[in-house]
């Protein structure tokens, strides 16, 4: 049977439809990345906000018309929260909620009658990373969380907080060593609180991860700023732990976080970024901000924008607020209205550029060791542009000839030239 795999939304998702696949290889099944060839697909959906929920509903009928032969399985936060409205869906013949994720392939193979077959099992080597085109992996080491941010309705759709044993993390990343991975990025729904029902922590499985395994970059998923303990800055002094943080602020006003039940005020999140910069002056750290909020006065408004001027990240994750129906931020008096939110989306977005930009010249002349992707685009005839991503996370790109390949090589390069989203590199043979 031919399985094809699709996701919206975070890197968990990622992270959860690697292991689908090879769980489906593993019960004989092979991953294709042609939807029409599928005689299965399975979509991990969305629900961050109402514009993700029915973004999840529309490729639901769009994969479901242009394969309508192919079983279809959709799970993830939109099935989730939607769980009678996802099963009513033209096509759609199974759900499987977040909580059974984890036995989402054994419970598609029992329910819709799909015999396993061992001997048309992929070859050894060619896992679902690769059929996906990836150099890098996701591994999720936790699920669920212990928080209620008012405007959050994964923590709704995700339940309570589950860590994966540390063993088991460790496995899975040596196993994808072996197959010539160089890049793990660890990912949970709160990944801080990795190890909070198994007496453990993040700092603990990432100590581990350095001493066991050996996969040359480690990277983290998105981590809430309040729980970076003190033992936890000291790893980065590992050139294999990546210098990038996604650290979600949501607001420079410190009121507007009190209204979000936010647990990390601007000075406490100042001095983290703080200290960061004092392991590293490149660290890259990244955010996410909330424009439009309920109640957003044009002074907290104001306040908020000097402050993520003052901060200087390298790339901002803008969101326009919209009522979530089931988070208390959605009960809030005293909307935004929406002409004032596209104004200040603008702002934003603007500023945004001009801070990312403003990262990348700070870094032009410095060498830095880049793992080339797999994707590429040709320049004239004969000569092809690679990219690739340095530790802190910046996408650089260089020219190579077209018979050439550094895909999922790492090579020595000084960047040299700000060119859009990307810094171009010397050209090289």
């Amino acid at each position: 049977m031919k399985v094809h795999l699709k996701t919206l939304g975070c890197r968990l998702n990622e992270a959860e439809l690697e292991t689908w696949a090879q769980a489906f290889q593993n019960s004989g099944h092979q991953i294709t990345r042609q939807a029409e060839a599928a005689n299965l697909i399975v979509i991990n959906s969305c629900a961050v906000t109402q514009d993700a929920a029915r973004k999840s509903r529309q490729l639901i009928r769009r994969v479901h018309r242009e394969n309508p032969a192919a079983k279809l399985v959709v799970s993830g936060c939109y099935a989730t929260l939607n769980q009678q409205e996802a099963e009513q869906l033209m096509g759609v013949d199974l759900v499987v909620s977040n909580k059974d994720k984890d036995k989402l392939v054994e419970k598609t193979l029992a329910e819709l009658n799909l015999d396993t077959m061992p001997a048309m099992s992929t070859e050894p080597g060619a896992i679902s990373l690769f059929i996906r085109g990836r150099q890098r992996a996701f591994v999720k080491v936790q699920d669920g969380c212990r928080y209620r941010c008012t405007f959050c309705i994964v923590t709704v759709a995700r339940g309570e907080e589950r860590s994966r044993p540390l063993q088991e993390v460790i496995d899975e990343i040596n196993a994808l060593h072996q197959q010539n991975i160089k890049e793990i990025i660890l990912t949970g729904v709160h990944l801080g609180g990795y190890g909070s029902d198994l007496d453990s922590n993040l700092t603990d499985l990432i100590k581990a991860i350095l001493a066991e395994t050996d996969v040359p970059r480690i990277r983290l998923g998105s981590l809430e700023p309040w729980e970076l303990p003190d033992d936890f800055f000291p790893l980065f002094d590992n050139p294999r732990l990546m210098p990038h943080l996604h650290l979600p602020l949501q607001s420079g006003s410190d009121t507007v976080l009190r209204r979000m039940a936010r647990r990390c005020k601007t000075q406490e999140f100042a001095n983290i970024v703080s200290r960061l910069r004092q392991i590293n002056p490149l660290f890259n750290i990244t955010t996410d901000i909330i424009v439009g909020f309920p109640g957003e006065t044009e002074q907290e408004w104001q306040d908020s924008l000097e402050f993520i001027r003052q901060v200087g990240f390298g790339q901002l994750h803008i969101f326009t607020y919209s009522p979530r129906e089931g988070t208390k931020a959605a009960s809030l008096p005293n909307p935004v209205q929406d002409p004032i939110k596209k104004q200040r989306s603008q702002q934003l977005h603007q500023l945004g550029d001009e801070m990312r930009l403003r990262f990348y010249h700070d870094n032009l002349g410095k060498q830095f060791p880049v793992l080339w992707e797999g994707y590429s685009e040709l320049v004239g005839s004969d000569r092809q542009r690679v990219f690739g991503y340095t530790p802190n996370y910046l996408k650089a790109a260089c020219v190579i000839s077209k018979d050439k390949s550094l895909e999922n090589k790492t090579t020595l390069a000084t960047l040299k030239t700000v060119s859009d989203a990307c810094i171009l590199v010397e050209q090289t043979e």
